[in-house]
């Protein structure tokens, strides 16, 4: 009763399916795949010649930029 067998996560795995749906579930796979990327390459160019500038420096400029937000048209 301890562990769940083989069966148990089938049939997790298509509740989960039936629940979200396969084609949400394979953006989240791939969002998380991005993501995991771009640490992997984050952590590769942190590890490069230069070192990491602090972020508070990186902010220092002073410039405000101005924007205007726009909202969608639903057509």
């Amino acid at each position: 009763m301890g562990s769940f067998s083989i069966w148990h996560w089938l049939v997790v795995l298509v509740i989960v399916a039936l629940i979200f749906g396969t084609k949400k579930l394979r953006n989240i796979g791939s969002d998380l795949g991005g993501a995991v990327k771009g640490f992997k390459e984050g952590m590769k160019e942190a590890n490069g010649d230069k070192p990491a500038e602090p972020i508070a420096q990186q902010r220092v400029s002073g410039d405000t930029i101005d924007v205007q937000a726009k909202e969608k048209s639903n057509s």
